[in-house]
């Protein structure tokens, strides 16, 4: 696909797909904060759940929930659901657009799994449609016993996380997962919860009271889409954070990220009934922090890299020279670097340099990302892309070596 052409998708869906999620999941925090919130006073007639009063730009709301008589529908009913396919239909198509479209590059690494790009596009497609078969078979199967089916869940998920970082580049494993969760959150709201309440709707419309398992069977898939909600969005943005998909530990840091928002969510969901909530919230989010903190710092091996590099000259015996000089770095910089981080890529795959236009094709722009350099490069070794262009062990270790010595260009 023409470059330009692929950037303009990539924008145009990214944007649709931010404004559909915030839209979806904003009125799944509300409701869900209205359910806990509602109050039923002495007096109120069976049907009424509960209301509430609300204060929002200048005005007073009165919201009841009730369940409606036989017969009793309003004139105008307002569903919720084209945010969340709207959502997940954007989502999709970005995948396909970066990940599908964009060369192998993104979708795999040959380090991780010697794969074509046709057979990871085909493991991808099916590891999705598999996760949401499996999901939708356990709690089907097992949704009466729901602490076996939570603990089920929990295993496969890390399992997913596992597998998908020992197939794919790292960063394209961490939106896979989201993908995932995104998946079934929206297959929740296709197939249980929308159903639920079209037959809840023929029903009063026939005449007849709606069986209340319907809704228990709805809002018990929309819980599950409540807990998946903060891992998803952690998803979303991770690819601007490769300290965690780049360290050799990332499924165990994205499983910690995963365990730690969901709990998170579980305290915010239980704090009107359990006093102590705020101090087990608080306990959570130091844990999972301190957890990351530690897990994403970098540690040092001991080990003297004494491999020949690819770039002719800079290295003598097989060793880095004492003092790393400019043209040392600017030689490995143009052979692994440029073709993407330029003015005028010669990668096909991108119009205009990635990562917000960075460029690395004047001293001046080296020097100004010299400690960017080292931590994708040097630290979290996730530049090249996949390592496409070829970059050595001991090319790492000039720039490193470089940047720490001042980042001279003169």
């Amino acid at each position: 696909m023409d470059p330009i052409l692929r950037e303009t998708l990539d924008l145009a869906v990214r944007w649709l797909h931010l404004i559909a999620g915030i839209m979806w999941i904003g009125n799944s925090m509300l409701f869900n904060w209205l359910d806990r919130n509602l109050i039923k006073r002495q007096g109120d007639p069976e049907r009424k759940i509960g209301e509430i009063w609300l204060l929002h730009s200048g005005g007073f709301y009165q919201v009841e929930k009730k369940q409606l008589a036989p017969s009793e529908m309003p004139e105008i009913l307002h569903w919720f659901k084209w945010q969340a396919y709207t959502t997940w239909m954007s989502g999709f198509f970005l995948l396909a657009i970066v990940y599908y479209l964009g060369g192998r590059a993104f979708l795999v690494d040959p380090q991780v799994a010697d794969l074509s790009h046709g057979t990871a596009v085909a493991l991808s497609l099916g590891l999705l449609a598999g996760g949401w078969l499996v999901y939708d078979l356990l709690w089907r199967t097992l949704g009466n016993r729901q602490r076996l089916a939570t603990a089920l869940s929990l295993m496969l998920v890390a399992a997913f996380v596992y597998g998908v970082t020992h197939l794919f580049t790292a960063r394209a494993a961490y939106i896979h997962v989201g993908v995932l969760l995104g998946s079934l959150m929206a297959g929740n709201v296709f197939m249980h919860i929308v159903p639920s309440q079209k037959q809840m709707v023929a029903a009063t419309q026939a005449g007849q009271m709606a069986d209340p398992a319907l809704g228990a069977r709805a809002k018990t898939r929309s819980i599950h889409n409540n807990y998946m909600t903060f891992p998803v969005l952690f998803a979303m943005v991770s690819n601007h954070f490769p300290s965690t998909w780049g360290n050799e530990l990332n499924w165990l840091i994205l499983g910690v990220l995963i365990l730690g928002g969901a709990t998170v969510r579980h305290f915010l969901n239980i704090r009107f009934h359990f006093p102590r909530w705020l101090p087990a919230l608080l306990t959570t989010v130091v844990l999972t922090l301190g957890t990351l903190v530690y897990l994403v710092t970098p540690r040092s091996t001991g080990q003297v890299v004494n491999a020949a590099p690819a770039v002719d000259g800079i290295a003598v015996n097989g060793m880095a020279p004492e003092r790393i000089t400019f043209p040392i770095v600017r030689a490995v910089i143009d052979q692994r670097c440029t073709a993407c981080h330029a003015a005028k890529p010669t990668d096909p795959v991108f119009a205009s340099a990635p990562a917000g236009g960075i460029m690395l094709d004047t001293p001046e722009h080296i020097r100004a990302q010299a400690e960017r350099i080292k931590f994708r490069a040097v630290v979290t070794k996730t530049m090249p892309l996949a390592n496409k262009t070829g970059i050595t062990p001991i090319e790492r270790e000039l720039l490193g070596r470089w940047i720490d010595e001042g980042a001279h260009i003169d």
